[in-house]
């Protein structure tokens, strides 16, 4: 297989797990596909690099991670937006939109090192180990964005929390 074919379907394979971490980190869908390309343009000219590590796919979420943390830091590029619109990635029920939707918007109340910790852990269902590795930290940092970002949510989201221990109508 080329060095291309190999990366294509490389790439190929990752897109939609990257599309999510992009959006995540990001809370736009431009700003996510803008950040997905930058990622994959990344790979490409790392390719040998990458091809070759250990865990290819927590190689590319880091290059992935440290693109969106750097964008974020620069002023020039940063704007708040009033609403952010879902991904149009998997068909949900409707009844689950406003959950999305509300959870979304807590998630650009996080900063972008807990909101990468938060899909990582829970999205992608990821060890800390491995989260620590992506992103290059300590495993200790990971677990205290974790709690950090958890305790922020919580205060994001005290509906969410109230309509989850309610007792179903039967």
């Amino acid at each position: 297989m080329s060095r291309d074919e190999d990366f294509r379907s490389f790439a190929l394979g990752q897109s939609l797990g990257l599309r999510r971490l992009s959006y995540a980190l990001t809370q736009d869908r431009h700003r996510a596909e803008d950040l997905l390309q930058a990622t994959l343009e990344r790979t490409y000219l790392k390719w040998a690099r990458v091809a070759g590590a250990e865990d290819p796919g927590a190689y590319v979420r880091s290059i992935c991670y440290r693109l969106a943390a750097t964008e974020r830091s620069r002023g020039w590029r940063r704007f708040e937006s009033t609403f952010a619109e879902p991904p149009e990635l998997v068909d949900s029920p409707q009844e689950d939109v406003e959950n999305r939707l509300d959870l979304a918007r807590a998630l650009s109340g996080l900063t972008v090192k807990q909101r990468a910790v938060v899909v990582l852990r829970y999205l992608e269902d990821r060890p800390v180990r491995e989260v620590a590795h992506i992103l290059n930290v300590s495993e200790g940092t990971v677990k205290r964005q974790t709690f950090e970002a958890v305790r922020r949510l919580r205060t994001l989201l005290p509906a969410t929390a109230d309509k989850n221990t309610e007792a179903p109508h039967a």
